[in-house]
């Protein structure tokens, strides 16, 4: 993990207190909508790693916030 990446990572862990990001808190994070996050999902790019929990289609989505840290340190911009 680079040092981009861990400061990220510390900024999510310490807003959030969790591991794990739900689709909204992700959508907030790419300052998207839910709707789309569910777009990208179905198109399988745009987003980072996720995990689907259950088999439904409409099953719960998780993201690990390793896997955040790492695409938005991938896609973030800096001067």
């Amino acid at each position: 993990m680079n040092q981009q990446q861990k400061l990220i990572y510390n900024d999510l862990k310490t807003r959030y207190n969790k591991s794990t990001l739900s689709k909204s808190e992700m959508a907030n994070e790419l300052g998207i909508s839910y709707s789309t996050i569910d777009g990208y999902i179905s198109k399988g790019y745009g987003i980072p790693n996720y995990k689907k929990l259950g088999t439904a289609k409409n099953a719960k989505v998780i993201f690990n916030i390793i896997d955040v840290a790492e695409f938005l340190s991938q896609t973030i911009k800096t001067a």
